[in-house]
């Protein structure tokens, strides 16, 4: 398949991997990297779609529910584990920090017929490390980014979101190697620079040396408050994030990830991407829970 075979006019967006709810100090909400991703893409007019599965439970019918109520497709296989749970805890800055539940249905997503055909018909998908902990859902992420078409219009993102312990350097080798565009933050990139024996270098420097070896087309590296850096072969940008009143960073990275994607699928640039990437993100840490409406303002920039 081509590009010639997937609608133009509203390109299919998935994000893949965990689905599950976060428990806040302020009362649970829809968690989930994916999930993020999804929603803040279907802001923009794309169809946005999440790929996950939940357990046979009241918490994995509520998610369900949230899903149509806010308009978002999904695909979500219900399994014989429970719905996937995450305790979150802020600290003084609204920064969190996660306490992960382990062997839930996230974990043993299935790679269905009905799934295949999605990937079919996908022109940019998102996933993580997360996800990828056990090799049930590790094995239906790497079939859907292998039943993807083919072509220079399709984007494979990972936005590699290295959670606790569960990652390892065979996992991030091959999701990096799976991808076109890759997305990291200041923590992560050292972790992975000392993965790659360059525990000392640069980090404009280790990021070109990720660029150049796993042929991306463009790499983001944000860097909390001091802004982000986007990265192409011919081009690198610095962003300074706004000064703004953080409610919490639940999800902001996800709806700059959605932002970037969305906005190069409309005809943009890597640089205004990453220019409304930094302006929808900074708005989200504004609100409280990942999946805050956006202002019109915002929606129309990207088009």
């Amino acid at each position: 398949m081509n590009n010639s075979d997937i609608n133009q006019e509203r390109p299919i967006v998935v994000g893949i991997g965990e689905a599950l709810w976060d428990l806040l100090p302020g009362g649970k909400k829809i968690g989930g990297a994916p999930a993020n991703f999804a929603y803040h893409v279907s802001q923009f007019g794309l169809d946005g779609r999440v790929v996950s599965a939940v357990g046979h439970d009241s918490l994995g019918l509520e998610l369900l529910h949230c899903f149509r109520e806010k308009g978002l497709g999904s695909h979500i296989s219900m399994v014989d584990y429970p719905t996937g749970t995450v305790d979150v805890q802020l600290d003084s800055c609204g920064v969190p920090t996660y306490d992960i539940r382990q062997n839930v249905a996230w974990d043993n997503m299935p790679f269905t017929d009905q799934i295949k055909a999605l990937a079919g018909q996908t022109r940019a998908v998102c996933f993580g490390s997360l996800a990828q902990r056990n090799a049930v859902s590790r094995n239906a992420i790497r079939r859907f980014l292998e039943a993807m078409p083919d072509g220079d219009g399709v984007l494979k993102v990972f936005d590699i979101n290295l959670r606790q312990n569960f990652y390892t350097p065979e996992i991030i080798e091959r999701s990096m190697e799976c991808c076109n565009i890759l997305k990291i933050n200041d923590e992560e990139l050292a972790i992975v620079g000392a993965m790659h024996g360059h525990a000392d270098a640069d980090p404009e420097d280790l990021c070109r040396r990720l660029f150049d070896r796993y042929a991306l087309k463009a790499l983001v590296l944000t860097c909390g408050a001091k802004g982000s850096y986007s990265f192409t072969r011919d081009d690198v940008r610095f962003v300074s994030s706004p000064a703004v009143d953080v409610a919490d960073t639940v999800g902001a990275g996800d709806s700059f990830t959605a932002t970037f994607i969305a906005s190069l699928l409309k005809g943009h640039t890597v640089a205004e991407a990453h220019r409304m990437a930094v302006a929808v993100s900074a708005y989200v840490c504004t609100r409280h829970g990942a999946m805050p409406v956006l202002p019109a303002e915002l929606i129309t920039a990207v088009g």
